[in-house]
Parts: C-alpha cells; sequence; structure tokens
C-alpha cells in the first residue's frame, strides 16, 4: 500500500476526539502510533545505517513524511497541519526515532521549534507565508544557541537593530539542525545586551537571503542523518512584519517552545533506547552460550530487567509532561524530568545491549554501537542535563518550602 492511500484517513481521523491514560491510548493515538511504526519499519530502518555511516540527509524519507502530515503534527488544520497534541507528537517522535535516531532529531526539532511556535505566536500573515508549506514539505529552523550562550540565552550576542521598516540582523548562530535544508529560521537577537534577557526578540529570517552565510556541516558522533551548521549573519535585513510578538518576547518564546522540545528530545530518547532493547532482547534469544540462550543466564536477564523497567518509567514521565502541556497547566518540571530520566534511560539501555551483544555490539554490522551514540546527544540538547537536574530541584524547593 502507497503512502497516499491512507493519507486521508489518517488525516480525518486525526480530527476526532482525544483522551489520554497511562495505561492505554485512545484508537486515534493508537492509529498515530501504527503509521509511525510501519513508516519506521518499511522507510527508515533499512536505510538508517546508511545514512550513518554516510552522514546523508534522508531528503526522500522526509518528503513522503510530508504527505503523511507529520511536519506539521501539531499544527493548526487551516495552515496544513495534522492539528494533533503534544502527546500525539512524543508518540510519533518515538516511533520515527526507534528507526532512525537522526530522522527523531530532525522531525522533532521542526516540529516543536519551528512549526508550533509559529502556529503558537505567529500571526496570521506569518503563518499564511511561513506556516503553510511547512507542514508538508518545507522544514524550518531554530537559531538559538551561539558559542557562548548555550545554558546561558541571556548571554547572546546576535543583534538586531531597527532601521526604517526593517530590523538588521548581526551576529552568528550554532548547532542549527537541517540549516542547509531549511527554508526559513526562527532566529534569535537582542535588541540591547544591557538588557539581557528582556531585551531577546525573535525573527522569522526566510532562506536563503541576502546577508546570511551557513557553515560546514558538523561531523558529528550520532544523529548522523540530522545535518547541523552555523548561521553567519552580515547586515541580513528583515521587515518588521517578521518580529515574533513583541520586543523582548524572544526570551519567553524560546523558553516556552523549549518544553515542548524537551517532550521531542525525550520520546527520541524513548525510540532509541526501544530499539536497542529489541535489539538485545531477539540477540540474547538466538545467541547460545554454555548450552543456553544467553536470555536464560541470570546475569543477562537482570541487564534485560533493568533496561526495560527504566525505560518503561521515562515512557510515563514522557507522556505524563506530554498530557500537561496539552492541559495548559505549567509544565517545566515535568518535562525537565521527562527529558532527564528518558535520555538517562537511553544511555543506559543503549549501553547495556552493548554488553549483551558482547563484540557484536563494538563493531558497525551491528545497529547497537549507533545507537549509543544516538543516544548521547539527548543528555545534551534541548538543555543539558546537568541544567535540567537544577530546574527541578529549584522546583521541587519551592514546592516544598
Amino acid at each position: 500500500m502507497s503512502l497516499r492511500s491512507p493519507y486521508k484517513f489518517f488525516k480525518s481521523y486525526l480530527a476526532s476526539s482525544r483522551c489520554f491514560s497511562l495505561h492505554k491510548l485512545s484508537d486515534r493515538h493508537s492509529l498515530l502510533r501504527k503509521t509511525c511504526r510501519d513508516f519506521s519499519e518499511k522507510e527508515l530502518k533499512p536505510v538508517a545505517a546508511h545514512l550513518d555511516k554516510e552522514g546523508e540527509f534522508p531528503a526522500e524519507q522526509i518528503s513522503k513524511l510530508g504527505r503523511l502530515g507529520l511536519l506539521g503534527i501539531t499544527a493548526d488544520c487551516r495552515f496544513g497541519g495534522s492539528g494533533e497534541n503534544t502527546l500525539g507528537l512524543a508518540i510519533a517522535i518515538e516511533e520515527l526515532s526507534k528507526g532512525c535516531g537522526g530522522t527523531g532529531a530532525i522531525v522533532s526539532i521542526h516540529n516543536a521549534l519551528y512549526v508550533n511556535l509559529l502556529d503558537t505566536f505567529g500571526t496570521e500573515q506569518q503563518k499564511r507565508q511561513f506556516l503553510t508549506g511547512f507542514t508538508s514539505k518545507h522544514l524550518g529552523c531554530f537559531a538559538l544557541s551561539e558559542s557562548d550562550a548555550g545554558s546561558d540565552v541571556s548571554a547572546i550576542s546576535t543583534t538586531a537593530q531597527l532601521d526604517g521598516d526593517f530590523y538588521v540582523l548581526n551576529g552568528r548562530k550554532t548547532w542549527v539542525t537541517s540549516g542547509h535544508e531549511g527554508k526559513a529560521a526562527v532566529v534569535f537577537a537582542t535588541i540591547d545586551q544591557t538588557l539581557k534577557h528582556k531585551g531577546i526578540t525573535a525573527f522569522i529570517v526566510p532562506v536563503p537571503i541576502q546577508g546570511l552565510t551557513m557553515g560546514r556541516l558538523e561531523d558529528k558522533m550520532g544523529i548522523r542523518a540530522s545535518s547541523t551548521c552555523d548561521f553567519h549573519l552580515e547586515n541580513v535585513c528583515v521587515p518588521k512584519d517578521n518580529l515574533i510578538g513583541k520586543t523582548g518576547d524572544g526570551f519567553l518564546i524560546a523558553m516556552k517552545q523549549l518544553e515542548k522540545a524537551r517532550v521531542g528530545i525525550a520520546s527520541q530518547a524513548l525510540g532509541i533506547g526501544q530499539a536497542a532493547l529489541e535489539l538485545a532482547v531477539q540477540y540474547s534469544s538466538e545467541r547460545k552460550a554454555f548450552g543456553h540462550p544467553l536470555n536464560q543466564l541470570q546475569a543477562v536477564k537482570l541487564r534485560l530487567a533493568e533496561m526495560a523497567t527504566k525505560l518503561e518509567a521515562a515512557r510515563l514521565l514522557v507522556w505524563r509532561a506530554a498530557a500537561i502541556l496539552d492541559e495548559g497547566e505549567r509544565a517545566t518540571k515535568y518535562t525537565s524530568m521527562a527529558k532527564l530520566a528518558a535520555s538517562e534511560a537511553a544511555t543506559f539501555v543503549s549501553h547495556g545491549a552493548i554488553q549483551i551483544l558482547g563484540g557484536m555490539g563494538y563493531i558497525k554490522d551491528m545497529p547497537a554501537e549507533r545507537y549509543y551514540r544516538d543516544a548521547r546527544i539527548t543528555e545534551i540538547y534541548a538543555g543539558v542535563n546537568d541544567v535540567q537536574k537544577l530546574l527541578i530541584a529549584d522546583m521541587v524547593i519551592k514546592e516544598y518550602t
């Protein structure tokens, strides 16, 4: 069956009622999960090793995901989106990341940090110009980090100066996902560095545009199917209409969207960890030692038990965080907990898979070492885990004192 044939049914079904249960998905979310799982098995898993080895962007697969409506998972249907909620985003990203962690990263960041950002904070004009089309075929970027401003967002030095009907942007952005493939970017700049976070402002920058050049593609340890580069902005002029919200709103916009991004990255970690667990179970069932399958050895059983438990506990935290976001409640503590637990679980489980596979886990003929490399980034981006721990601790202290 082609991807196009179930498309209309899938899109229309997404308009049905939502519900959330910790032990059972709704029919709507079950369909979404199956759709993404089937796609992952047929379209991503067979090419994931090649994409990783060559550092090749999955252009064909991204195009097909666009036709399935998975480039606009949470966007308004008026602009071509699927009208899903954050839980739906989490389910989709987990399943896609099982097949290819890099593709999961592309879809997660595009949805959480570009599409949902514009859907939430953009004007009608901005949505018509920079959201329509990005829910089905184009990728958008998120340019916040700088070489001296990662965890400390208030330290960004990219500037925006008003000149008549235009803002002129100058500076350098780092770690821009899909920078070479994207057709627009949300760029954060300061109108006055002395104002720190109160001066940060968000702009939509079409790509390409005069004055914007891109650095080389980073040669990364993992998620190598995704492209990452720097943006160099030299007198880039964007119309005042491309300002998102008001001047000084950029910090709040970034923090709000990073909450969504943490759910996306946590879901990516779940997918990578789940793939590693399934590989470990399969291999230990087939490989024999001392006359018995490996999975009959107590040491292997104990390891599998820990791997499965950490992964399942993290999944419940991720789904809970997504549900709280969907209820419109403050979710910072829960998204930080979800990201912390899921990323650490992914690293633990992928490490365990290598141990169970032994020497076979260390060679590139098997995907175990790729899962480990892909898992490591989930502890770093969308807020390094050490910062997540500080956020969680501050909120716990405030709650109980």
